[in-house]
């Protein structure tokens, strides 16, 4: 009894001894892989937001560069830009033309608002109190022109932001540093609009030194903080710069609100500063679950599961447990393995059944009935041998494709050391370099019937050029054997005629043509570029041949 209660005792500490461990690294492994989860998705976020402030900031940039020599009384200044602004970015909530007016000008901007429709043409403050233009004795800042116009925006030209604490800072800012400048934020078109960003951008004519106007775009605040939905791993927050210890945060339906940041309250994961509009702005991100009262839960749970079950069980399932993970992936990589087998056979075969019908039109074609037996035998040979080398050199490349100079060497085609090759390396498709290795064949098997005009084998020169611009090159092919007539040059067969003028032309998508002329035989190709390469072909060659990797869990 007492060596049977010292065994039982001492496999009862040894399993809480490796359940203990097994929770101390649990506990640890969950923290690091959540804190390194929570670094990377808060740096992508942060990464995102800035490239989309920089893209809205380039916007305003670009707007206020079409400006030329602008009148500044215009009430419609955007007219130009408009299909410019929704060609770039079509977020933006309104885009506006301030124009700096002088006094001497307010008239004539009342008339020009009135004339283009708007229906509160007056000269106003921002907050729609007319203003006297006899007591207006310095350039006032107007809105003359917005984009989008709707029945909610039509009733803002007209207003002036001169006394607007937060327009008004931002457009004397821009004016004195003379580049685009965001505002702080503020509610759009209305006093209880939707929480958003203007960003201005000083309209400078050419040879002046003070700004014409400002074009502006307003921006939803939650749009540009790209808010997150409920299977995020963070909230993100805006530190507002109107208030010193205040936040302005978006919920999922894009609503922003603000909010005191308490001073015993929880703190941000992580910060990132991003720029927009000449300024610094903080965001801050608060991860929505705790990693370490997390990972402490897992960790009871694996202690308390280990001390329940039998010593050597709850020491071994942290073990089982990880042992069972990598099972999983290995069988997703086995799985992975045999579709990827699956769609290599489906492929083998397509392929298969393509070269066998080519073969077979050649073999019925060459061996037509009333054909000379050995010329036939030769041809079928060499048609076959060309189609032999054109299958070895696209197994080689993984059917990626053949270089067309590689169609020329001597094991594809007679006679190879009498042809001048000449063009662009370039690499052709798998459908491609099947019929023009049967066309090169052809043609070179035609070559050396008889003597030519000068009692000399003909010499062969074979060039292509590719013309055009992207998405529209043509590939041009030209074959002329010089020193050669149609009296020398034994004439094509039927089955080189189908190959020459039907077969690899609609192979292609292009045309063909051949002809003498009064020192050689010519035939030239046309085709366009994209089904000679056959980019559709690749892509699915490559997602065949790409590496399985495991998918993680």
């Amino acid at each position: 009894m007492v060596r049977l209660g010292f065994i039982i005792g001492f496999i009862a500490l040894l399993g809480a001894l490796l359940s203990g461990l097994a929770a101390y690294r649990v506990h640890d492994q969950e923290l690091a892989l959540d804190r390194i989860a929570l670094a990377r998705a808060i740096d992508v976020h942060a990464s995102l937001v800035q490239d989309r402030l920089t893209e809205r900031e380039l916007l305003a940039r670009v707007a206020s560069g079409l400006f030329r020599a602008p009148s500044v009384i215009k009430p419609n200044m955007l007219e130009p830009l408009r299909s410019a602004i929704y060609a770039f970015k079509t977020d933006f909530v309104v885009a506006g033309w301030i124009a700096r007016l002088k006094p001497n000008e307010l008239a004539a901007a009342q008339a020009a608002i009135a004339g283009a429709g708007f229906p509160n043409p007056q000269i106003r403050s921002y907050d729609d109190k007319p203003i006297n233009p006899a007591d207006v004795t310095q350039p006032i800042d107007v809105l003359m022109d917005l984009e989008p116009r709707s029945n909610e925006t039509k009733t803002l030209p007209g207003r002036s932001y001169d006394q607007d604490p937060v327009r008004s800072a931002m457009l004397t800012r821009a004016r004195a540093e003379k580049r685009s400048v965001a505002s702080d934020p503020v509610p759009l078109i209305s006093g209880n609009g939707a929480i958003g960003i203007i960003v201005a951008a000083p309209v400078i004519p050419e040879g002046a030194t003070e700004p014409a106007g400002f074009v502006t775009f307003s921006y939803e605040l939650a749009s540009l903080m790209l808010t997150n939905d409920d299977m995020s791993l963070f909230a993100v927050a805006l530190r507002d710069p109107r208030k010193e210890g205040g936040e302005l945060i978006a919920n999922d339906q894009g609503v922003v609100s603000t909010r005191s940041i308490a001073a015993d309250g929880p703190a941000p994961s992580a910060t990132r500063t991003v720029s927009f509009g000449g300024r610094d702005w903080q965001l801050s991100y608060y991860a929505k679950t705790n990693s370490a009262r997390r990972a402490e839960q897992t960790a009871i749970i694996v202690a308390a599961i280990g001390l329940a079950i039998t010593a050597m069980v709850c020491g071994l399932f942290g073990y089982v447990a990880y042992n069972n993970l990598r099972l999983s992936r290995e069988i997703q990589v086995r799985i992975g393995f045999e579709r990827r087998l699956t769609a290599v056979i489906d492929e083998l075969n397509h392929r298969v059944k393509n070269i066998l019908a080519v073969i077979q039109s050649i073999v019925t074609r060459t061996l037509r009935h009333g054909s000379d037996i050995d010329i036939a035998r030769e041809l079928l040979i060499g048609r076959i041998h060309a189609m032999s080398n054109v299958v070895s050199l696209l197994s080689e490349s993984q059917w990626q494709g053949v270089k067309l100079k590689g169609l020329f060497e001597a094991r594809a085609i007679p006679h190879a050391d009498r042809i001048a090759v000449t063009g662009p390396d370039i690499a052709v498709s798998a459908r491609a370099a099947q019929s023009l290795s049967l066309l090169f064949f052809e043609l070179a098997s035609h070559s050396d019937e008889g003597l030519s005009l000068v009692g000399k084998h003909p010499h062969i020169t074979a060039n292509w050029t590719v013309t055009g611009e992207d998405g529209n090159e043509v590939f041009h092919f030209r074959w002329e054997e010089f020193n050669t007539s149609e009296a020398t040059r034994r004439p094509d067969s039927d089955f080189g005629l189908i190959l020459l003028d039907r077969v690899a032309p609609e192979a292609l998508g292009g045309t063909a043509k051949r002809f003498f002329t009064d020192v050689s035989y010519v035939y030239e190709l046309t085709a366009p570029m994209e089904t000679v390469i056959d980019m559709t072909e690749r892509d699915r060659t490559d997602k065949i041949s790409a590496p399985v990797r495991p998918v993680r869990s």
